[in-house]
């Protein structure tokens, strides 16, 4: 039993594990792919490099509108959206609550898929303009306004008064950051309320994935040329990040694997030693089949059925177990990403099926080579 156990235990990890890991991806590649595989992100500094700037002379660029507007003109190129954002407190109808205010541009809807859901975004025209107006996220509308009608109504963001002009459609928490829960300005009024000089961010989105390479290479150029012939920034497109994504959750499948490997080992090792005893504990048995007619192939099968039987008994538990776990997890923390497909508890039990075959070839062949004189004398 303590072979069975010990494959259901490793089952029951590699099935929770499992689990984790299949959800975590799915909710990964849901996340991502909300905005499109056609986009990018433009941050200033260069991630990959360890340098201080500007310890060796020259001047530390920044990201600036102007940069967004001449990103603007590259071919290919469908929108661009510069984005500043800070936190404060919004107030409104005697109510307030400190949420991330969003300084964007009206582009930042194509960019990022987002929908307006009543009135308009944020207005066009220069982003140099800085309106003094606000679209509210849906949650922070019903925060402050309830059911109430909040477009024409004002709010105030950290010292400046805005006047609403739009609700954002639902859209969720997306990477960590609850967007539905926002306050969206213009790019020029956000940088003013939060003392900045630079854009924290430019967002583009292209044509289509297959411009994602020329596109990346076409911006770098441009702000290369525009920062002096300093490369002190850092591009990151979508394609790119599902690809260290996809590279993140292939280490993780390798070390379940790794764990079901060793579990299944150590099982095998275990039903391997019982069966050997077996066999010589049932000496008799054999002996007894023999002589009423049992051939040699019949006692292979049997004992190597007996050793399938027991690892599948191990690997049906740690399936079960690790299912029961899996639900509690998910009762207990339901924004955990849980996620176990069919073909995962298959593939569990048809390697205890396996493990069973291996583990029990030489006990079952020991079996089988017994002369059933040689059993019966032996008895």
């Amino acid at each position: 039993m303590l072979s069975v156990l010990g494959i259901a235990i490793g089952i029951a990890a590699v099935i929770l594990l499992t689990s984790i890991g299949e959800g975590t991806r799915r909710y990964m590649l849901a996340q991502f792919t909300q905005f499109g595989t056609n986009i990018l992100g433009i941050n200033p500094g260069k991630i990959d490099t360890l340098g201080i700037p500007g310890v060796f002379g020259g001047t530390t660029h920044k990201l600036t509108l102007d940069d967004a507007e001449s990103i603007r003109r590259i071919p290919g190129i469908e929108a661009v959206a510069p984005v500043a954002l800070g936190q404060a407190r919004v107030a409104g109808n005697g109510r307030g609550r400190s949420v991330f205010v969003y300084g964007a541009t009206p582009d930042l809807l194509e960019v990022l898929k987002f929908q307006i859901g009543q009135g308009s975004f944020l207005p066009p025209g220069d982003p140099r303009r800085g309106s003094l107006v606000a679209v509210l996220g849906p949650k922070l509308k019903r925060e402050l306004f309830g059911e109430a009608n909040a477009l024409g109504r004002f709010v105030r963001v950290a010292d400046t008064r805005l006047r609403v002009i739009g609700i954002m459609a639902p859209k969720g928490t997306l990477l960590g950051m609850d967007f539905d829960d926002v306050a969206y300005v213009p790019v020029t009024t956000a940088m003013r309320m939060f003392n900045l000089d630079e854009v924290q961010e430019i967002d583009v989105s292209f044509a289509h994935e297959g411009l994602s390479e020329n596109v990346a290479e076409n911006v770098r150029d441009l702000l290369v040329d525009r920062h002096g012939g300093r490369e002190d920034f850092t591009i990151t497109t979508q394609t790119e990040m599902l690809r260290v994504f996809h590279r993140v959750m292939d280490a993780v499948t390798a070390t379940v694997a790794a764990i079901a490997a060793i579990s299944l080992l150590v099982g095998a090792i275990g039903v391997f030693t019982m069966m050997w005893i077996t066999v010589g504990e049932r000496v008799g048995e054999i002996g007894l089949l023999r002589a009423v007619g049992a051939t040699a192939r019949e006692i292979h099968g049997l004992f190597l059925f007996e050793a399938v039987v027991l690892t599948v008994m191990g690997g049906a538990l740690g399936v079960l177990a690790g299912l029961g776990i899996a639900l509690v997890i998910r009762l207990a923390a339901p924004g955990l990403p849980l996620y176990t497909p069919i073909e995962y508890v298959v593939a569990a039990l048809t390697l205890s099926a396996v493990t069973g075959m291996v583990a029990g070839v030489l006990p079952a062949r020991r079996a089988a080579q017994l002369h059933p004189v040689e059993a019966l004398r032996g008895e």
